[in-house]
């Protein structure tokens, strides 16, 4: 009786799914669920047991601006994209397969991306609509001006050292750039924020991560002589890009009434301020660019 009360659960593990809530139910809650990354300064984080970050304030500002009061889904990153979306948007996770937030943060704004379809031509992100960018995120190198008082082109990587966090894309980039030259003196470490802690150790003298992150880690470290680096990447695919959010595609009323918020907080300069207030510089996505 047992073994076939337990086959029988577990022919049902896979139908235990969870529902998207529409947005009248939101509405009747109350809550907003906004899914953010653990564990990703400056965008989510805990300090000292309270939610930090760029992504938090954005998520606290349009939950209070819908009327909703707030909850954090700290999500952990999958190998790809498309894991998180299916885990925290449309379908969750097989350990937690109840657990769907109603909105999710930090996923690029990308049509190409949006409009990917498998080997047999279907799309991978159908149940998924990708909406809302709030920041234009980009690719920079920080150096430390003692040992390295200017960075005109990576080129100067040829003899002096540079970090990167390990498997990321600036890894591949300086390893493979200029047919490998700079591969020798590009020092790999376990997270961005070592990287850049090895610098003020001196143990490299530049560090390149996502310019977010950088300017954070600058923020924190008031150290005059650490300087971002106003300079190009040759052969970098895609030194840009927008960062947005995505809701389950038959939310499409949520992600309009946050569009609208968004909007205003950009106009009205809220949105610009919660960079401020992180150190972090903010560049408008390419949506209000293209109508300013």
């Amino acid at each position: 009786m047992r073994l076939f009360t337990l086959l029988c659960w577990l022919l049902c593990l896979p139908f235990a799914q969870a529902q998207v809530r529409p947005f009248d139910d939101i509405v009747d809650s109350g809550v907003l669920k906004a899914a953010v990354y653990e564990d990703f300064p400056p965008y989510s984080f805990q300090q000292d047991g309270q939610p930090r970050g760029v992504d938090v304030e954005l998520a606290g500002a349009l939950a209070e601006g819908l009327g909703f009061k707030l909850e954090l889904l700290w999500v952990t990153p999958g190998e790809k994209l498309d894991d998180d979306l299916r885990n925290y948007i449309w379908k969750g996770h097989y350990l937690r397969p109840t657990l769907l937030a109603d909105v999710m943060l930090r996923v690029p704004y990308d049509r190409d991306y949006a409009n990917k379809r498998n080997e047999l031509g279907e799309l991978v992100n159908e149940q998924v609509v990708m909406f809302g960018p709030y920041q234009r995120e980009r690719w920079q190198v920080v150096h430390d001006t003692r040992r390295l008082p200017t960075v005109d082109s990576v080129g100067v990587f040829r003899i002096h050292p540079i970090g990167v966090e390990l498997e990321s894309v600036p890894s591949f980039y300086l390893s493979s750039v200029f047919g490998g030259q700079l591969s020798g003196n590009t020092q790999h470490f376990p997270t961005s924020k070592a990287a850049f802690e090895a610098m003020q150790g001196a143990r490299v003298d530049a560090v390149m991560a996502l310019r977010g992150e950088l300017d954070w880690l600058l923020f924190e470290a008031q150290d005059p002589a650490l300087k971002a680096a106003d300079n190009t990447y040759p052969n970098l695919g895609q030194p840009t890009w927008d960062i947005g959010m995505a809701v389950h595609e038959a939310n499409r009323q949520l992600a309009n009434a946050i569009e609208l918020q968004i909007e205003e907080m950009v106009r009205d300069g809220r949105l610009q301020k919660i960079y401020a207030d992180y150190g972090l510089r903010f560049e408008l996505p390419g949506l209000y660019q293209d109508v300013q």
